[in-house]
């Protein structure tokens, strides 16, 4: 059975440097990532994953309500499909590891994100 390790809401927005001291102050500390991805900027911050960059380019992502970090990638798409979730964007790798995007069967729909374990250290303090 895969584990969730962090879940993040999703906030959109126009400027990554304009957005961040808000949360920087509301968190109390800085990003814990960030990087760039197919042409919106990331980062995350507390339990925010801040998606910025111009509105049709994040658009892309819209569809999804939250990013969700689990333990094992494998194991969950076997949950998944055990559970009526439909795969919406296959597996892919980014700079922070494996992802995939799927429709539950109620209809919500959740970025999993399989870290690399380099980052799970960092970020979560765990191995």
């Amino acid at each position: 059975m895969t584990t969730i390790l962090k879940t993040y809401a999703r906030l959109w927005a126009d400027d990554l440097d304009r957005t961040l001291p808000l949360l920087r102050s509301l968190v109390g500390r800085g990003p814990d990532l960030r990087f760039a991805f197919e042409g919106v900027e990331l980062a995350a911050i507390g339990d925010f994953l801040v998606v910025a960059g111009p509105p049709g380019v994040r658009a892309r992502y819209a569809h999804a309500s939250a990013t969700v970090v689990v333990s094992d990638l494998d194991e969950l798409t076997r949950e998944l499909a055990a559970h009526g979730a439909e795969v919406t964007t296959p597996e892919a790798a980014s700079a922070t590891g494996r992802f995939l995007y799927a429709r539950h069967a109620g209809g919500a729909e959740v970025e999993y994100v399989e870290w690399t374990p380099g980052l799970v250290r960092q970020v979560l303090g765990r191995d």
